[in-house]
């Protein structure tokens, strides 16, 4: 792992906010008022070699720890972007490099890391399922040569957008398993080219429209056949290692509410220093500047979490406990933040060309997904604390 010293760290922001230069507010506002895809965007970032940043150099990566990865994404959602349209290909990273075979390590991460290979999509979340994973009922039915895959799922995010696709799936059902609801369930590592060329009819999708730019959809999985290749580790293991990428998601999304933390805290300080009512700049009133300072603080103490939970991945430590708090209170901060912002700006708070509303829409979504805060507050006191399960 190519860990960086400070000065290089440093010296890695100023080289994403200058990429970044060259995709201001107006066009990230336009992709959201069209609902598009930043497709010049990612392959901007994509060519620049950064999306590899987790990818080790001996498969064309950067070779670059979680702590890096995670300033990445910060400065992208700083500089007023959204990186939830590329930062899959760093948390699906996780359960490839850990628990797949070398031969599909050869196979796929020289390509992804060039660029020439998308891997964005991850298929779990199921409507009758939500945050239950265990009671998910996509089924993945052995063959002699492989799998024939049936299932829906909802919130299966840039599959349009993506080559690769990561799926969980039922491999033993749910009733024959015992009491450990985990055993049973199997990760599956599917080439979407094949399968769009030679059985199209058996992966349907369907486009979901929500209250900001996000391209995510639904997925109907009809007699999908896979090979025996697409498996992922051990059959009916497939939970653990599911779990061990939503820990590095959870620190890597942490990072980017911390980045709109940043951008609402610069956004509502510089307002706040230019506009003038009642013959004086508003940020001399401490009802504008107390409440700003107060959001600044958490987006800080935030920040610092998120490093640790970084740290800890990265010295191959045990960090649920730290990916879970650094998720918690940056998307806490970053909410805290973005009314701040918006109370700052009153009216033009609303106005798009501001840029402040299309971000409080963004931001909202990191108290919700990749986890509800409920589920990680009920972690903390079950798994922390040592209080009796509340689930």
């Amino acid at each position: 792992m190519a860990k960086l010293n400070v000065q290089e760290r440093e010296q890695l922001r100023e080289e994403i906010r200058k990429l970044c230069a060259d995709y201001p507010n107006e066009y990230w506002r336009q992709l959201d008022i069209e609902r598009e895809y930043p497709y010049e965007f990612v392959d901007a970032l994509t060519k620049s070699g950064y999306l590899s940043a987790l990818i080790p150099e001996e498969y064309g990566g950067k070779g670059y720890g979680m702590t890096e990865a995670t300033i990445i994404l910060e400065e992208i959602n700083r500089s007023g972007g959204h990186a939830a349209g590329c930062h899959a290909q760093m948390y699906t990273m996780g359960a490839l490099l850990k628990h797949g075979s070398e031969a599909q390590k050869r196979k796929y991460l020289p390509d992804i890391a060039s660029g020439s290979l998308r891997f964005q999509a991850f298929s779990v979340t199921e409507e009758s399922a939500g945050s239950n994973t265990t009671a998910i009922e996509t089924f993945a039915e052995k063959t002699d040569d492989g799998y024939i895959v049936n299932g829906h799922k909802n919130w299966t995010s840039r599959v349009l957008q993506s080559d690769l696709l990561m799926l969980l799936a039922r491999t033993t059902p749910a009733d024959q398993v015992g009491a450990k609801k985990t055993e049973g369930l199997s990760l599956f590592l599917v080439d979407l080219r094949e399968i769009r060329e030679k059985q199209p009819e058996t992966f349907v999708v369907e486009p979901v429209r929500t209250m900001f730019n996000y391209a995510t959809n639904q997925v109907f999985y009809k007699n999908m056949k896979i090979p025996s290749e697409c498996l992922i580790g051990e059959e009916g293991k497939g939970f653990r290692y599911v779990l061990d990428g939503m820990n590095a998601e959870r620190t890597l999304l942490a990072a980017e509410a911390i980045g709109d933390g940043y951008f609402f805290i610069d956004k509502a300080t510089s307002y706040a220093n230019e506009r003038e009512v009642f013959d004086r700049k508003i940020g001399t009133n401490q009802g504008i500047q107390f409440p700003i300072a107060r959001a600044y603080a958490a987006i800080k103490a935030a920040d610092l979490m998120r490093y640790e939970a970084a740290r800890k991945y990265d010295e191959g430590e045990k960090y649920g406990e730290q990916a879970n708090l650094a998720k918690y209170l940056s998307s806490e901060a970053s909410w805290q933040a973005a009314n701040v912002c918006l109370d700052t700006h009153g009216g033009y708070g609303f106005v798009d060309q501001y840029d402040v509303e299309r971000k409080f829409r963004e931001t909202r979504m990191y108290q919700v997904a990749p986890v509800s805060n409920n589920m990680i507050l009920a972690f903390l006191g079950q798994n922390v604390l040592g209080m009796p399960r509340s689930y």
